[in-house]
């Protein structure tokens, strides 16, 4: 291997298993544009290979098969016809492989699956003729399909009501990297920044991969925003509209979804949603909301006491949130953006309010550092309407052993102070929520914070408190 694989311990578990067992197995790999998809199915099977190919993006069927058809002289069918249908050059693959004399499982590895799939091409009634008829005979095939388009596999592949329907054996959904693997990638490329600055790296980039690659190790965090976002010809200057081609065959519902849901902090009711963009409230908008989901850009949740017709959705790709609130800056400032914006207060507010979603994504750490990994728990939110208005808590831990943690989430570049008209609102907002939703669990305010509470005569109020250093456990 030319590079190591970070992380992905349960990933790899899943393609060890695959390659262990005694019969074929027929696994989809999907996740977001340069999540790292491709990468870890090569660095960890490539030797493996009988067969890999491609699809090309935006390209007719003509194009997909003669690409498949040179790909099987490649790979040692130079003496096979080209096909001239999918169920053709299916076919050619299965003599390929008849003839193969590597021993052990042999990998197929289909990239960019939906690429292939062009409209009424026949793709994928010949791909499930040569899964059902040929490969889930013979015990040693692992087919992979991997693709960017989430919704598309999801529908197509795993959902699939025709000749694939239940025929895969196993799924990995690569997801983004969370921050101790961050921390890993960043150690592995000797790139020295402190977890603070990870964190703030992880608010405007995210977990993914390929964003982080591209980050120089001689330059401060602000300068490689400004080199990677803001200057001319930055790498990243026009990923956003590339990122949701990538994912949606249509995405300008979703965008319309995604830019109405980044004006309101809080989440909104899918009838708000419909609404405000001007979307039908209808099934369509159902399945939209449901790919934003599957894709990790929005999360569906639930108000502390209400009822399931009541869900909210918020928002919460970093990515996404950081190109909505300061794309338009690069049009009047200059490339070196960033690294003035850094050193402001407006950097701070920015910063507090994008730390929250780092901490929605971090939920399982969270339940770690409370020590209730084995509890079960209900994640919620909660605003009030009634005793103080406008009070909210954004992350409500609803607990299987009595308790509820009320997180109040905080980010600075020191040990966070809670003066007393501060202590004073946490405790109302404690009354608040008890006498609202009228819970008989003890209701514990809990401090998420980057380096834990100065210590004075109202941080013993506090009964819990959780420092970013365990968000990287």
């Amino acid at each position: 291997m030319s590079e190591s694989i970070i992380g992905r311990q349960a990933e790899l578990n899943v393609l060890k298993n695959c390659m262990e067992s005694r019969d074929s197995e027929f696994l989809a790999v999907y996740g977001r544009r340069r999540v790292g998809k491709t990468f870890l199915v090569r660095q960890a099977l490539e030797e493996h290979f009988i067969f890999y190919v491609e699809g090309i993006m935006n390209e007719g069927m003509d194009v997909q098969l003669s690409n498949f058809n040179k790909e099987i002289v490649r790979y040692g069918g130079n003496s096979l016809p080209s096909g001239a249908s999918w169920m053709d050059a299916f076919e050619n693959l299965n003599k390929l492989i008849e003839k193969s004399e590597i021993p052990g499982k042999k990998v197929i590895f289909l990239d960019e699956v939906s690429s292939m799939a062009t409209l009424n091409s026949g793709f994928l009634s010949a791909l499930a003729h040569f899964w059902n008829r040929w490969m889930s005979l013979r015990g040693d095939i692992l087919l992979i399909i991997c693709g960017s388009a989430t919704s598309w596999i999801i529908k197509n592949i795993i959902g699939d009501k025709g000749g694939l329907h239940n025929r895969l054996t196993r799924q990995i959904h690569l997801r983004p990297f969370t921050l101790k693997e961050c921390e890993e990638f960043f150690k592995s490329r000797n790139i020295p920044l402190t977890r603070y600055q990870m964190t703030e790296c992880y608010m405007i980039l995210g977990g993914i991969p390929y964003y982080l690659k591209l980050m120089k190790r001689e330059l401060s965090l602000p300068q490689n925003i400004d080199a990677l976002y803001f200057a001319q010809d930055a790498p990243l200057r026009n990923e956003y509209r590339f990122l949701y081609d990538s994912l949606f065959s249509h995405p300008d519902n979703h965008i319309k979804i995604v830019e109405t849901l980044a004006k309101v902090g809080h989440g909104m009711t899918r009838k708000d949603i419909a609404d405000e963009t001007g979307l039908a409230n209808s099934g369509r908008l159902t399945t939209t909301l449901g790919e934003l989901i599957d894709c990790g850009f929005v999360r569906e949740y639930l108000a502390y006491g209400k009822k399931e017709r009541d869900r909210l959705y918020q928002l919460i790709d970093p990515f996404t949130l950081f190109h909505l609130r300061f794309h338009d800056k690069r049009k009047v400032y200059s490339e070196d953006y960033w690294l003035h914006f850094s050193t402001t207060s407006a950097h701070a507010a920015w910063s507090g309010y994008a730390f929250e979603r780092v901490c929605l994504q971090h939920i399982e750490q969270i339940r770690k550092a409370l020590g209730i990994f084995g509890v079960l728990t209900e994640i919620y939110s909660w605003r009030s309407k009634a005793i103080v208005p406008g009070a909210q808590i954004d992350l409500v831990v609803d607990r299987a052993d009595n308790v509820v943690n009320l997180c109040e989430i905080k980010y600075s570049s020191s040990p966070h102070r809670i003066e007393k008209s501060y202590a004073e609102k946490l405790r109302n907002k404690r009354a608040a929520f008890l006498e609202e939703t009228r819970t008989a669990k003890s209701a514990h305010v809990t401090m998420i914070t980057t380096f834990g509470l100065v210590r004075n005569e109202y941080s013993n109020e506090i009964l819990s408190q959780i420092q970013l250093d365990e968000l990287f456990c």
